[in-house]
C-alpha cells in the first residue's frame, strides 16, 4: 500500500490527505503527514466526520500538529465544508505556463486511512 501511496504522491499535483476528524491526530496521520511533507507537493489537509460541524470545528485544530497546513473540517454525509475545500484545491495548482499545452487532464492523490469517509470521492 506505501508504494502505491508513493506513485500516487509522486504523480499528483495536489494531495488531499483525508483524515477523522472524531478520531483525532494518530500514529499513523503523523507518519503520513511525514511522508507527504517530504514530496513538496502542496498538500490539502481535509478532517471529514465534523457531523456537528460547530463543535468538531474546534477538534480540527488538533490537526495543526500535522505541520501540512490548514486543516479543512467537512462533512461529506452532509456536504459541509466541501466548497472550501474545493477553493483550497484549485488554488493549489500550479500555475500553467504559456507554452504549456491545454490539456483536461488533472492530477490529484488522495490519501486516507480506512473508515475515514470514501463518500466524498462520489
Amino acid at each position: 500500500m506505501r508504494e502505491q501511496a508513493n506513485l500516487a504522491v509522486a504523480m499528483a499535483d495536489v494531495i488531499l490527505f483525508l483524515t477523522d476528524v472524531r478520531q483525532g491526530v494518530t500514529a499513523a496521520d503523523r507518519e503520513i503527514a511525514l511522508m507527504l511533507k517530504k514530496s513538496g507537493k502542496p498538500i490539502v489537509l481535509v478532517c471529514n466526520k465534523a457531523d456537528n460541524f460547530d463543535k468538531d470545528k474546534q477538534e480540527a485544530y488538533e490537526f495543526y500538529n500535522l505541520g501540512i497546513g490548514d486543516p479543512y473540517p467537512i462533512s461529506a454525509a452532509n456536504a459541509i465544508g466541501i466548497g472550501d475545500v474545493l477553493d483550497q484545491i484549485y488554488e493549489s495548482f500550479p500555475p500553467k505556463s504559456e507554452k504549456e499545452e491545454e490539456t483536461n487532464i488533472t492530477k490529484v492523490a488522495v490519501i486516507r486511512k480506512t473508515k475515514c469517509g470514501k463518500i466524498i470521492l462520489n
